[in-house]
């Protein structure tokens, strides 16, 4: 491992075991937010050039230096691994071997506080975009089913005993409203963090009349994080708030992903899941396993695992502590996974087949007195009285499922799913997505 940023002349530092420790797999999840560290260290070369640090000639040669770093990155011409300690250290010594003294100069003002801040940041609303687009792409073929297939009677369950009389339509609506829900909390939550903290240091601010506010529109923040101890305070705080978003995404998927597995045993036969979404057996030739629909379930675990890994981490006293380190790797593992996995989800839906006959079948006669027991209060019984009569077995056999159906007119109900409503919905907030810098 090279010297680390902190190491100074006539200082003993940690030995070789002992830096292992300290880096830990810091450089490797710093993968994920060079290019994010690369932006904000030109944001704040263009701040030091504003407060006399750098002259124009300075300036404009890290600016040139950061876009090599960025684009051999991008390239994967420069690789973010040993012997950096981390990504701060591999752009400060990039450009110290090319620019020399102007590359040291860099950090001038900076602690790597506020710069893994600034870049977690960064991360965090990108992802955060992300996640508002996949819960859109996932929310659109959920209604685009079931305006499809809406028509289709089929059990509706609580605790997973048949009913009454319900539909693929009110099923796949439900799944749809509810992830435009998470899209549109996934942009509240972006715009709420989305502050700049970059310039606050190491909590303390600087002797240096560093141009917050300018860094804050070049980086795209929309408002600058004022106090520089909040700032440091708030790490691992606003990891907690992004991670809470996508969990509320992998817990809708995990619903999803029971409701499938269970419909498509041979129990139930309601679904058929597309064959790229399955696997075979390695011993019986007889099996084709819902394993991807199994390892979504399951996805929602690892969230709630980073949670509680946070929460556990940031309970600290004021200003910076190295525990805090121990914030990074849940946010990007829960991340990186979540979206790959929900990424699955808009083709799963798209793909499943529906067995009307099997569906149909399952709706068992018993299933329709709480219809008879409406009716009854409809034409003017006390409901309690209409619920405790017992139905005629006669009436409840020669009942339909489809006019069960047609007559569920309360609103969002069967016979009313308001899908122009939520198709409108979606599609505001898929504006909102796509009028974001760097989106559309």
């Amino acid at each position: 491992m090279s010297n680390p940023i902190w190491s100074k002349p006539g200082a003993t530092g940690a030995d070789e075991e002992v830096q292992a420790f300290l880096a830990g797999e810091d450089v490797l999840l710093d993968r994920h937010l060079f290019a994010f560290d690369i932006a904000a260290t030109r944001a704040h070369a263009g701040a030091l050039k504003s407060a006399g640090i750098l002259s124009a000639r300075e300036y404009d040669a890290l600016d040139i230096g950061l876009a090599e770093l960025g684009a051999a990155a991008e390239q994967g011409l420069f690789e973010l691994g040993p012997p950096h300690e981390d990504g701060h250290s591999a752009i400060e010594a990039f450009l110290t071997e090319r620019l020399g003294d102007v590359g040291r100069k860099v950090h001038t003002g900076r602690s790597r506080n506020d710069q893994v801040q600034v870049a977690t940041r960064l991360y965090m609303r990108d992802r955060l975009e992300a996640l508002a687009a996949l819960c859109i792409g996932i929310a659109t073929e959920l209604l685009a089913r079931a305006d499809a297939d809406g028509d289709l009677p089929m059990p509706g369950y609580t605790h997973i005993q048949r009913a009454v009389p319900s539909s693929v339509g009110l099923w796949m609506a439900g799944l749809g409203e509810a992830f435009t829900d998470i899209a549109e909390l996934a942009l509240l939550t972006r715009g709420w963090m989305n502050t700049n903290p970059l310039g606050t240091a190491a909590g303390y601010g600087v002797n240096l009349p560093l141009d917050r506010d300018a860094t804050t529109v070049e980086l795209g923040f929309d408002r600058m994080q004022v106090n520089p101890m909040y700032a440091q305070n708030s790490r691992g705080r606003f990891e907690l708030q992004a991670l809470g978003v996508l969990a509320q995404a992998t817990l809708e998927a995990r619903r999803l992903a029971w409701d499938l597995s269970l419909f498509n045993t041979e129990e139930f036969g309601f679904v058929r899941m597309p064959d790229r979404y399955t696997t075979g057996s390695s011993i019986m030739p007889n099996k084709r396993n819902p394993d991807v629909v199994e390892l979504l379930r399951g996805m929602h675990g690892a969230v709630q695992g980073a949670l509680a890994e946070l929460q556990a981490v940031i309970s600290l006293p004021s200003g910076y502590q190295r525990d805090l380190q121990a914030t990074k790797g849940p946010l990007i593992r829960a991340f990186e996974g979540g979206l790959q996995g929900l990424g699955l989800v808009p083709g799963l839906v798209a793909g499943i087949e529906f067995d009307a006959e099997a569906m149909r079948e399952a709706i068992a006669p018993h299933m329709h007195a709480t219809d008879v027991a409406i009716e009854r209060a409809r034409d003017g019984l006390p409901f309690r009285e209409a619920y405790q009569t017992p139905p005629d077995p006669v009436d409840l056999a020669r009942r339909e499922p489809d006019a069960s159906l047609e007559a569920r007119v309360s609103p969002g109900a069967c016979a009313d799913l308001r899908l122009p409503e939520l198709n409108a919905r979606l599609e505001e907030i898929r504006g909102l997505v796509d009028d974001l810098p760097g989106t559309g």
